[in-house]
């Protein structure tokens, strides 16, 4: 399945069961049984796959972080790539292939922002699965090294210093997230997200840090006092250092805040964006809108193979970065806009801008039908959809077609290797259009699981 459980059928109702493997034969005992399926799990093994691999992470099946580390790399790619092309088919109504699924050179260390909540008692780690315990863990594969000593040192901090941590169940205690992000040099930030307005020992803090992890740039707090699973709050005070990272993404410079949106797997970002150029095929005349923009990377990455690129973000920090971002790399040509991607594509749309290509990056929940029509009504030659989510994305492709836009190719780039998550590049038009690949230079079952 998509979060990594195999899948057996028994009578004909579907039962899944924790790390088993496509192809093995094993005893399972049933262990729940629900409306639509049934959970099992493995009592002997009794032919195993030989796509089965020994977890290389002693906290495998206890932290809820990763669902794959029981598979060969190879096969979880075939999962994956399985996922997004039953949602094209199954939600989206579409016929259309996935043509590849890009793995990563190396799935390990990939994270560059790395979020550990703090357990009531002290504990620091993540989450187990579906939970809001906090599983203890030392060394994470899928974090840089950095981000991980940077963790230690703050949690030897929070001893030596009788610093308590912060417990969610009565809204009392300090320390509720450590929030490191990293850039591709191997600096980093170190955030403490406090429920307060400071710490204490703030100077043995940031030396703390600094011992552990000498290339860190900054320490800084971010002032949460809210209740609820929100980990950032709104505003932020520096300890000692800056407040941002620097990082190159596709060739183009970007300045990173704890709070900026950035993909959290640099290398496979810029395949992303790589694969989303492709499919824009753009000569260098074209007017190209961005809508949920975020900090104008694909945007920018645009910029240089159009005559004029537009970017559409909600969030006015991101904007701000986006316009920044744009100067700093000498970028003249586009142009971003503060507001609601329904609304400014209804506006335009209203205004009769004509866009040649259309992108949208939206967040897991996908489209709303307003931007669908909004989208269709400016007619654009192309609509590039990057999506995180398969099955948001089918079900927006099949509201797409009711607009006359059908889906004409589709990829997957694994940004999360030995997590379920999954992000996807889709070309629509509504004509039939040039399928040459445009070379492109960039440096380098939806059933609802909630139930268990």
């Amino acid at each position: 399945s998509s979060e990594g459980l195999g899948i057996v059928r028994l009578n004909g109702a579907v039962v899944f069961v924790p790390q088993a493997v496509r192809g093995e034969r094993a005893d399972i005992r049933i262990t729940k049984v629900m409306k639509t399926a049934a959970v099992g799990e493995i009592v002997r093994i009794l032919q195993p796959s030989p796509e089965r691999a020994a977890p290389d992470c002693p906290y495998y099946g206890n932290c809820g972080g990763c669902d794959f580390r029981h598979l060969s790399y190879p096969e979880e790619l075939w999962a994956k790539r399985q996922r997004v092309q039953d949602a094209l088919k199954r939600l989206g109504g579409s016929s259309v292939q996935v043509e590849e699924i890009i793995g990563a050179e190396d799935p390990a260390g990939y994270r560059n922002k790395c979020q550990y909540p703090v357990g009531a008692d002290g504990t620091i780690g993540f989450f187990r699965a579906r939970s809001h315990q906090v599983v203890a863990v030392k060394r994470c594969l899928l974090q840089p090294d950095a981000a991980d000593r940077t963790v230690a040192a703050v949690g030897r901090w929070m001893r030596k210093y009788q610093i308590p941590a912060y417990d969610e169940r009565t809204g009392k205690g300090l320390v509720r997230h450590i929030y490191v992000r990293v850039n591709h040099l191997g600096q980093s930030l170190c955030c403490l997200v406090v429920n307060g307005k400071g710490v204490p020992r703030e100077p043995e803090l940031a030396a703390m840090v600094l011992d552990a992890v000498p290339k860190t740039l900054g320490v800084l707090l971010n002032f949460n006092t809210s209740r609820g699973n929100v980990i950032l709050g709104k505003s932020f005070r520096t300890l000692w250092g800056q407040d941002f990272l620097m990082d190159v993404l596709c060739g183009l410079s970007f300045k990173l805040s704890a709070p900026s949106f950035y993909q959290v797997n640099r290398k496979q970002a810029q395949v992303l964006y790589g694969k989303a150029l492709e499919f824009a095929g753009l000569s260098g005349s074209e007017t190209v809108l961005d809508l949920y923009c975020g900090a104008g990377t694909i945007t920018l990455c645009m910029a240089g193979q159009a005559e004029r690129v537009i970017g559409a973000e909600i969030v006015p920090s991101a904007i701000h970065d986006a316009r920044e971002n744009a100067e700093r790399n000498g970028i003249q040509n586009a142009e971003f806009l503060l507001g609601d991607a329904s609304e400014i594509a209804a506006r335009f749309s209203a205004e009769g801008l004509r866009p040649d290509v259309i992108t949208v990056d939206p967040p897991r929940k996908g489209l709303s039908p307003d931007v669908v029509r909004a989208v269709a009504e400016m007619d654009p030659q192309r609509v590039v959809y990057v999506s995180c989510d398969p099955g948001t994305l089918g079900r927006d492709l099949a509201r797409f077609a009711e607009f006359g836009y059908l889906a004409r190719r589709a990829a997957a780039v694994d940004m999360f290797p030995r997590t379920a998550h999954i992000e996807s590049v889709v070309l629509l038009s509504k004509g039939e259009i040039d399928s040459q690949k445009v070379r492109v230079e960039c440096s380098l079952e939806d059933m609802d699981m909630s139930e268990f």
